[in-house]
């Protein structure tokens, strides 16, 4: 049953971190949808971390060189979908509350899909693996 409120309330912040981006697209005074771009970071950013989850072994408690990759490459995408708001806000494609509005959103976005590896991720009875 706990499964069942941690995917609930997952649900309800991602769903949450959509409304901001899409109200930073779509309300009257910003109107431009170029932040809606941001949704590709999105889905890139958790399957380095499912590659390598996949490709290595928990065995050993040493660093691994393909997780730490996998780190890196998703904090890479990250930044990313933090950057491209401000790139666009700076040359004029879009406004700074858009910008605001598109950041607060992928806040939410990111902390979600990391509170789902924190609730999915281990080894426990209850996965998705």
């Amino acid at each position: 049953m706990a499964g069942i409120k941690a995917l609930v309330g997952l649900s309800f912040s991602g769903a949450i971190g959509l409304t901001f981006l899409l109200l930073g697209c779509a309300l009257e005074q910003y109107g431009i949808y170029w932040p809606l771009f941001v949704l590709i970071f999105y889905i890139l950013s958790p399957i380095p971390t499912f590659i390598s989850r996949r490709l290595s072994d928990d065995s050993d408690s040493s660093s691994n060189a393909c997780r730490e990759l996998a780190y890196f490459l998703t904090t890479g995408i990250v930044v990313s979908s933090f950057g491209l708001p401000i790139v666009l806000a700076r040359n004029t494609t879009i406004q700074w509350g858009a910008c605001g509005l598109v950041m607060t959103g992928n806040a939410v976005i990111f902390l979600t899909i990391f509170g789902f590896f924190v609730v999915f991720g281990g080894g426990d009875d209850f996965s998705w693996e």
